[in-house]
């Protein structure tokens, strides 16, 4: 018998946890995930028409993604084998091929799923192709990171990526009255407490149950106000990975927060980053960034602002430079907005790119032999501050390249200031061209 076949006969040696009792038997017992589940959701529909493919299911854990794959084997008639990438080498992918080949000819289909599918290398993710494209497996895989990143495009092209997102707090509760059915009593906890359990559980329901089932087995005459159940339990560390998803999307939220003026989004990013174990430094430097792009010369103090919040950091070290960064983030949000630089610098670099190696005009180079000199090295060049309005001018892009305007302020900040600027520069331009 497969090595990984799920479907082993088992024999009951000790009480089971209370997450493999509440184990939904049907599609329809599933909490949460409607936006996959549902009658026209992309499951309900596929399930509906007979049409069943592979799928790569992506999200946090605790989310019901094993569940329902499962569930999916039973709804389809499929053989249903799991494997783990985390143990599993070339060698048993091959049994694992091998025996669903046998199944084929029996007229059994089977459905793999595969567990932390990301972390198999590019070999053996092409492995799988062969076998779903000829039908003798119907893959369903299951990652916790972003499969646009960590998935072949093979695999991908052949697969329909449907997102699991974390249970709600209604989800969590009902999660909860189930346990309590199922064990025949009330959690001992009172109406916060309860509350707090949720949180606690961070939208993992695995570990929702699992901190239920701590709770049930403590004897205790009155319900536990909050306080106390804290006492007893550690919060479960938020979802985090310094070089995965969680730290994309924290950073791109404090990001987007910073560019729309909300100090106080910005501030609770900031503080999620760090609870979850982020570098001080690298948020500094992310902020800085945030002030050249974001801000620039709308408020030239902003960029100084961090440097030295940066600065602060790094002779007070923790707790207390977090708080230096924390007022530069502050000062950068409410900061008024321009990206004119950022703009002006991408169209510059793409002229660049486009205009290859045109030289500049000769009046504008230096001369230092007699041979530059004879080429024209120079000839021509006027010398600004000898000019009317200490401004001569003249034309300092190629001679073989039509002027280009790349930097264009806004009417915000100290870039009001620099309009003014620009458009006096670009009068005077036009009236000695004239």
């Amino acid at each position: 018998m497969d090595l990984f076949d799920s479907d082993q006969p088992t024999q009951d040696q000790g009480p089971r946890p209370l997450a493999d009792r509440l184990r939904p038997q049907s599609l329809g017992d599933v909490i949460g995930q409607r936006q996959v589940l549902g009658p026209d959701a992309p499951l309900g529909v596929m399930l509906a028409a007979g049409t069943l493919g592979s799928i790569i299911f992506w999200g946090p854990p605790g989310v019901g993604k094993t569940t329902i794959a499962r569930l999916l084997a039973d709804e389809t008639h499929l053989h249903f084998v799991q494997i783990s990438a985390i143990f599993t080498g070339v060698p048993d992918l091959r049994k694992v091929f091998d025996a669903a080949k046998l199944r084929r000819k029996t007229g059994q289909g089977t459905l793999l799923f595969v567990d932390e599918i990301h972390r198999f290398n590019k070999a053996q993710q092409d492995s799988f192709l062969p076998h779903m494209e000829d039908g003798t497996i119907l893959l369903v895989g299951a990652t916790t990171e972003n499969p646009s990143f960590e998935l072949n495009a093979a695999v991908l092209s052949r697969s329909q990526v449907l997102v699991l997102e974390r249970l709600s707090t209604d989800d969590l509760e009902l999660m909860v009255q189930r346990a309590e059915a199922e064990l025949g009593r009330s959690l001992p906890l009172d109406a916060q407490a309860r509350h707090a359990l949720l949180d606690m559980a961070d939208g993992d329901g695995r570990a929702l149950l699992n901190l239920v089932e701590q709770v049930m087995s403590w004897p205790v005459e009155i319900p536990l106000d909050t306080e106390a159940l804290t006492g007893r339990l550690m919060k479960r560390a938020a979802q985090y990975d310094k070089s995965g998803d969680g730290h994309y999307n924290l950073i791109s939220a404090l990001h987007k927060s910073v560019r729309g003026s909300d100090p106080d989004a910005a501030l609770y990013w900031y503080a999620r980053m760090l609870e979850a174990g982020e570098d001080p430094r690298y948020l500094a430097r992310r902020i800085t960034r945030m002030a050249v792009e974001e801000v620039a010369l709308a408020d030239p103090n902003a960029q100084a602002q961090c440097l030295e919040a940066w600065k602060t950091y790094e002779r007070l070290g923790s707790p207390e430079g977090e708080l230096a960064i924390a007022q530069a983030l502050v000062y950068v949000a409410l900061a008024p907005k321009s990206n004119a630089i950022y703009v002006a610098y991408k169209a510059a670099r793409r002229a660049a790119k486009k205009t290859g190696s045109l030289m500049p005009p000769k009046h504008i180079l230096n001369a230092p032999t007699n041979l530059m000199k004879d080429q024209g090295y120079g000839d021509g060049y006027a010398y600004d501050h000898d000019a009317e309005d200490g401004f001569s001018g003249q034309n300092y892009f190629p001679d073989d390249m039509p002027r280009e305007q790349f930097y264009v302020p806004v009417e915000r900040g100290f870039e009001r200031d620099l309009t003014k600027r620009v458009a006096y520069f670009a009068r005077l331009r036009a009236k000695r061209n004239s």
